[in-house]
C-alpha cells in the first residue's frame, strides 16, 4: 500500500483515477476546494491550491509516496506546490497536455511535416519560466494555457526537490455526460440537428485518448512506474475531424454538412490547420500498452449520443 495524494481529482478521469487507486488498496488523500462530495474510501482535505498557507495547514505533517497534480496550470501554482510538498513526497506526477506542442503558441523545433512529436521537442529542463507574467488573470491564463503548462513543468523539473514526471495527455474523449469539455457533444449535436460543422479546408489529423485509458496510464505512472520527465499519452492511430464526424454520422444515421472557415476564423474542436500529433513511443518503451482509437471510439460516440438523447427528454 502506498500513501498517495491527488490534487483535484473531483471529476472526469481524475475521479476515475481516485476510485482505481482506492480499489487497489492505497491510502488516498484528495485535496480540492470542496465543491464536490468526497469520494468513498479517500481522505478529503479542503483547500485552495493557490493559497500556500491553507495548503500547508491541511497537509500538516502528512507525507506521501506520490503526489498526483491534476489541476496545475501555471508556474506560480507549481512553485506553491513545490514549496509545500518538498520533503513531503518522493515523487510528483503532473497531468499536462498535448497543447504544449501547439506550434501556434511557441517557437518549437521544426520536424518533418507529419512526424508525431516526441517529448524532447518541449524540454522542461530548458524551458524559460517567467513568474512575473499575469498568471492570476483568468483571461490571460485562458489565452496562454499551453505556455502555463510548459512553464509549470519547467518549474517542477528544476525546483521541485523530488522526482518529477509529467503526463502529456492527448485530446480526451468518452464518458458521455461526464465529458465536461463538450467537444464530442459539439459534433454529435450538430450531426443530429443537421447543423453545418465549421472545419478547415484541409484539416490535419491529431491524436486522442479515452478517459478510462488516461486514468489507467496515470495509475501506472503513479504506482507502477518510476520514470521522470514528460511522457506522451495517446492511443494508437491518427484521426482527422472529417473521419471523426464520419463515424458519428454513421452511428447517428445522419449525413454531416460542413462549412469551410475563412482565414483567421475559429474552426470546430479538433479541426487543425497545423500538425498536432504526438508520438507515444516513450510510454511504450517504459512498459505501457495503448489501445487503438478504433477500439473505443464507437462506444464513446454512443455514450455522447445517449447523453444528447437524455438531455432532450
Amino acid at each position: 500500500m502506498k500513501r498517495l495524494c491527488v490534487i483535484g481529482g473531483s471529476r472526469y478521469f481524475g475521479k476515475l483515477l481516485v476510485r482505481r487507486l482506492v480499489a487497489a488498496g492505497h491510502h488516498v488523500t484528495v485535496i480540492n476546494r470542496g465543491s464536490t462530495p468526497p469520494l468513498p474510501g479517500a481522505e478529503h482535505l479542503v483547500a485552495d491550491r493557490d493559497d500556500e498557507n491553507a495548503l500547508l495547514t491541511v497537509v500538516g505533517s502528512r507525507t506521501f509516496d506520490v503526489v498526483v497534480d491534476q489541476v496545475c496550470y501555471t508556474p506560480v501554482q507549481a512553485a506553491v506546490a513545490a514549496r509545500v510538498f518538498r520533503g513531503r513526497t518522493a515523487r510528483y506526477v503532473m497531468t499536462s497536455t498535448i497543447e504544449v506542442y501547439d506550434p501556434a503558441t511557441a517557437a518549437l523545433p521544426c520536424l518533418p511535416h507529419g512526424t508525431p512529436v516526441p517529448e524532447d521537442v518541449v524540454d522542461p529542463a530548458a524551458w524559460r519560466v517567467e513568474m512575473v507574467l499575469p498568471w492570476h488573470d483568468a483571461a490571460y491564463l485562458q489565452a496562454h494555457y499551453a505556455e502555463g503548462k510548459r512553464q509549470a513543468e519547467a518549474l517542477f523539473t528544476r525546483e521541485g526537490g523530488f522526482a518529477f514526471a509529467s503526463v502529456r495527455s492527448a485530446h480526451v474523449l468518452g464518458g458521455g455526460a461526464q465529458e465536461f469539455t463538450g467537444r464530442l457533444a459539439h459534433y454529435t449535436e450538430r450531426v443530429g440537428r443537421g447543423t453545418r460543422i465549421a472545419v478547415h479546408a484541409t484539416a490535419l489529423p491529431t491524436v486522442f485518448i479515452h478517459f478510462e485509458e488516461l486514468a489507467d496510464l496515470l495509475l501506472w505512472a503513479t504506482t507502477g512506474a518510476d520514470f521522470t520527465g514528460p511522457v506522451n499519452a495517446c492511443s494508437d492511430e491518427l484521426l482527422d475531424v472529417r473521419a471523426l464526424v464520419a463515424v458519428i454520422a454513421a452511428q447517428a444515421g445522419r449525413e454531416p454538412t460542413y462549412r469551410i472557415v475563412t482565414a483567421g476564423e475559429e474552426a470546430s474542436p479538433f479541426s487543425f490547420d497545423r500538425h498536432y500529433a504526438m508520438s507515444n513511443a516513450r510510454a511504450k518503451e517504459l512498459g505501457f500498452s495503448f489501445s487503438r482509437i478504433t477500439d473505443w471510439l464507437p462506444g464513446a460516440i454512443n455514450e455522447a449520443l445517449d447523453a444528447d438523447a437524455a438531455a432532450a427528454t
